[in-house]
């Protein structure tokens, strides 16, 4: 399990981090979409939450959630490819669940690259079911598995 790690919204200052950790972890192959400036947006957004986790002041992984008046949806989320296996994709996980339930979200929904199974798996272990599927939703790359969470 994972050591001397925090978790806290995100500041402006991590904005580049998150962006580049999205761009590596999440959207290779990809156009890379979440860039600084998309990543400051939320993080000013008062309907979204972004998270950081860091380990001896270091950004390991984040995850952003916007909310809606029932569902949010986690938009991203990544964990340092060095740093997986290791329980701090399931302390950010939870915290997002945690503070969904604070604010009366009933669901949560996201998407997973359909040829991830790793991710799929991860999330089915949290109480995700698979919800269908949106042919093309990577840049008509590749499909994407919807996957919720009811909290009600």
């Amino acid at each position: 399990m994972i050591t001397e790690h925090e978790i806290t919204l995100a500041q402006p200052a991590d904005a580049l981090d998150i962006s580049e950790l999205s761009r590596d972890a999440v959207e290779y192959g990809l156009s890379w979409r979440w860039t600084q400036r998309r990543v400051m947006r939320s993080i000013s957004d008062l309907s979204t939450n972004v998270v950081v986790a860091r380990q001896q002041g270091m950004l390991i992984g984040f995850a952003i959630m916007k909310y809606g008046d029932d569902d949010a949806h986690v938009l991203l989320f990544a964990v340092r490819s060095d740093k997986r296996r290791a329980g701090l994709g399931s302390a950010l996980l939870a915290w997002l669940e945690a503070t969904a339930r604070v604010a009366g979200i009933q669901r949560i929904q996201l998407e997973v690259r359909a040829r991830n199974p790793v991710a799929m798996a991860f999330y089915r272990g949290h109480g995700f079911r698979e919800a269908g599927v949106s042919p093309g939703y990577y840049e008509n790359v590749e499909d994407a598995l919807q996957m919720v969470k009811d909290l009600a």
